[in-house]
């Protein structure tokens, strides 16, 4: 298979998992300024830092609105991790590998970007915006849809499943980082109604709040939130969950081409990694350490991928 092919596919699904992840964050950040009544700025900021815009957002805006903090995230073309830009991106990938894909999954990918791109033709009213967010979430979940539902399990499958499991990965471990220490700090709130609160939002903008309570009966505590999103190899949004799919993917690959490489030991090192570790011992040596430590090593897997499946070579 074409390096491009391999590229265009694994990119397609990674803007098609930062746009829903990114409608879930805005989100979970509209929830949060509902239920504060000063310093609501500050959720916005956490929510921008999270999707990694905070630097290029800051260069343009001299203060954290929710309003500007909105568009920026849904609609600036200037920023390439909007969501517009995001399923734009993803449209241009799909269209570049369009015989790569089944009608299904083709259209599906079309007909969203045609969608979003009207509905946020023009700045978003507060009125409007949850019926918005919800249909990103939508459109992008037909798109996962249609492709699981009628493409062949061969190798445009794996790559495209990477590239969805790598930005996965790389969003729940950024919004773990920096939640965890916009809250920690406020000592005064722990075990209060706010505290409760504000730990959910985070549940929330990982699609996890309900699976949580299944698991934990709603007992918001830093450490059992930790463990949720980083080691429960059941829950689709964890490290753990993520590099078993990874590293099933390349398992595939590697039969597929006869070969094991640099990213399939980088890869099986970070999914060891994640199984050996409990989260108590995570906690004490360091939560910010290990999820820093984490982005790094995803990224890195990202990039042999790219490196050895020749991405960028026809």
């Amino acid at each position: 298979m074409l390096g491009r092919t391999a590229n265009g596919l694994f990119w397609m699904f990674r803007y098609i998992e930062r746009a829903e992840n990114t409608a879930r964050l805005i989100d979970a950040g509209l929830r949060m300024s509902l239920t504060r009544m000063h310093g609501h700025e500050e959720e916005w900021e956490s929510v921008l830092r999270s999707s990694g815009v905070f630097s290029a957002y800051s260069a343009s805006n001299a203060e954290v609105t929710g309003a500007d903090a909105v568009n920026y995230l849904l609609r600036d073309k200037s920023n390439p991790s909007s969501i517009l830009s995001a399923i734009e991106a993803a449209r241009n990938n799909g269209r570049m590998v369009r015989t790569a894909l089944t009608r299904e999954a083709w259209e599906a990918t079309n007909e969203c970007y045609l969608d979003i791109k009207a509905q946020l033709a023009r700045k978003v009213s507060g009125a409007d915006m949850p019926e918005i967010i919800n249909n990103i979430k939508q459109r992008t979940g037909l798109i996962r849809g249609a492709f699981h539902g009628t493409m062949l399990r061969n190798e445009l499958y794996n790559f495209s499943r990477i590239g969805t499991f790598i930005e996965r990965a790389d969003n729940t471990s950024r919004i773990l980082d920096v939640k965890y220490y916009v809250l920690l700090p406020a000592v005064s709130y722990v075990g209060s109604s706010l505290d409760n609160v504000q730990w959910e939002s985070i549940l929330r903008s990982v699609s996890a709040h309900r699976s949580y309570g299944w698991v934990y009966d709603d007992d918001y505590k830093p450490s059992n939130i930790a463990d949720f999103l980083i080691l429960n190899g059941r829950m689709p949004r964890s490290l753990a969950y993520c590099y078993d799919k990874i590293n099933a993917n390349l398992s595939y690959l590697e039969r597929e081409y006869g070969e094991r490489t640099s990213c399939h030991e980088t890869a099986a090192a970070t999914q060891g990694m994640l199984r050996e570790r409990e989260i108590q011992s995570i906690m004490d040596s360091g939560l910010h350490e290990f999820l820093q430590d984490f982005i790094s090593q995803n990224s890195r897997v990202a990039a042999e991928i790219a490196d050895v499946y020749r991405f960028y070579q026809d």
